[in-house]
C-alpha cells in the first residue's frame, strides 16, 4: 500500500513525480487493467476524468494544485507531461494503458502533443475546487520559492 508523502512537504518537484506500473492481466480476447486506491495510486480518489479529442496542436494543463495529487494515464493514444517546479523542467511522455504518472501536489504540470485519438484518464485526489488552482506561472514561482 502506497501513502502520501505530500502532506509534509512544502512543495514537491518533478524528482517527486514518478510513474506506476498498473496490473495488467494477459488474456488472448484482450488485456485487462484495473486501479484500487491507496494500493495502486497512492491517495484515496475522489474525482476521475478524462481528455479526449484535444485537437492536434492544443495543449491542456497549464496550472498547479495547492493540495490536489493526480494519477495521470493515456489511456489510449500517447501524450507528453511537462512538469516544472519553478526550476527544473521534466518531461514524460505516457504512451502505455498500464502505466501512469503520479504527480504530487505544487508541481505545475502541461500537457501536450496528443496523438490522434488519445485519452487522458486522471484520478483526483480531491473533487473540483477552483481555489485550488494555480493558474499563473509567475504566481506558482513565487509561492515555490518562498
Amino acid at each position: 500500500m502506497y501513502t502520501s508523502k505530500t502532506a509534509d512537504l512544502k512543495h514537491d518537484s518533478p524528482k517527486n513525480c514518478k510513474i506506476l506500473e498498473l496490473p495488467k492481466i494477459h488474456d488472448p480476447r484482450g488485456n485487462l487493467t484495473f486501479i484500487e486506491e491507496t494500493n495502486h495510486v497512492p491517495f484515496k480518489i475522489k474525482r476521475i476524468y478524462y481528455l479526449y479529442d484535444v485537437p492536434g496542436g492544443e495543449s491542456r494543463g497549464g496550472h498547479a494544485h495547492k493540495e490536489l495529487e493526480q494519477f495521470i494515464i493515456a489511456a489510449n493514444g500517447s501524450f507528453d507531461v511537462i512538469l516544472d517546479d519553478g526550476k527544473t523542467k521534466q518531461v514524460y511522455q505516457l504512451n502505455r494503458s498500464y502505466y501512469g504518472l503520479y504527480v504530487p501536489r505544487m508541481v505545475w504540470r502541461e500537457l501536450d502533443n496528443f496523438s490522434s485519438g488519445s485519452v487522458c484518464l486522471v484520478l483526483a485526489s480531491e473533487p473540483y475546487e477552483e481555489e485550488d488552482y494555480i493558474r499563473d506561472f509567475d504566481e506558482f514561482k513565487k509561492r515555490v520559492m518562498k
